[in-house]
């Protein structure tokens, strides 16, 4: 894997295809070896797993001794959080979610926490600042908002207000703007192909004071991963 400055995590929507195979996973390569070569071409995974079950410790001991401590997982927050209660009243299942990552802080692969929020979520200021009350200061955390109408300052000062990203989208129907409301910049690239060259350029912009995660959205192809390992490569440059 190409050295990069450990300030850009690149990667893609989770590892398990068999479809990568063999253009990014070689041929022979069993479907329990796909993290461990994963990462020595990668060096972070967005998680979606986590979105629809609480994983085991058991199996976040075996993801962060098979990856390396190089390796950042950037999870997606519980659907009972962003989908079930939708913000609100969410104390309970956030407190669960974020026992049941604890593995991956202890051992420092804790990447950013992604929360996902529904496109028929419409923005809701009060609703927003009281939910950021309840994650650890430590933590990092990104939203992604799917309805046009939390593209606004209000929602960008609380977001500011406890250090959270604006995470910056892009889809067939909605995209994020550009906006820094946190140390770090969360990116998911959803939309191939993929202009590699505007986001390196983006990338060298955004990495020269902040901390940047950016994954490739997953298909049956593995265009996404390879395209992942090429931007690091070009990084490392």
């Amino acid at each position: 894997m190409a050295t990069v400055a450990p300030k850009v995590f690149a990667g893609t929507s989770g590892w398990s295809y068999p479809t990568w195979k063999p253009d990014f996973y070689p041929e022979k390569t069993a479907a329990k070896k796909f993290l461990g070569y994963y990462a020595t071409q990668l060096n972070s995974v967005e998680v979606n797993f986590t979105f629809r079950r609480l994983a085991s410790q058991a199996l976040l001991s075996g993801w962060i001794e098979t990856a390396g401590d190089h390796f950042q997982f950037a999870v997606k927050a519980h659907q009972a959080i962003t989908h079930i209660k939708r913000l609100n009243a969410a104390e309970e299942s956030t407190a669960r979610f974020f026992d049941s990552i604890e593995p991956l802080r202890k051992a420092n692969q804790l990447g950013p926490v992604l929360f996902q929020l529904p496109p028929n979520l419409k923005c809701d200021v009060p609703r927003l600042r009281e939910f950021v009350k309840l994650l650890p200061k430590e933590l990092r955390a990104a939203f992604e908002f799917r309805h046009e109408s939390w593209f606004n300052e209000e929602v960008y000062t609380v977001l500011r207000s406890v250090g959270v990203a604006l995470c910056a989208a892009e889809s067939e129907k909605i995209e994020s703007p550009e906006v820094q409301t946190a140390p770090f910049y969360y990116l998911r690239m959803r939309q191939p192909p993929f202009k590699l060259k505007a986001i390196e350029q983006k990338v060298r912009r955004l990495a020269k004071d902040s901390d940047v995660y950016i994954y490739f959205k997953h298909e049956d192809t593995p265009e996404g991963a390879l395209n992942a390992v090429k931007l690091l490569e070009r990084l490392a440059k």
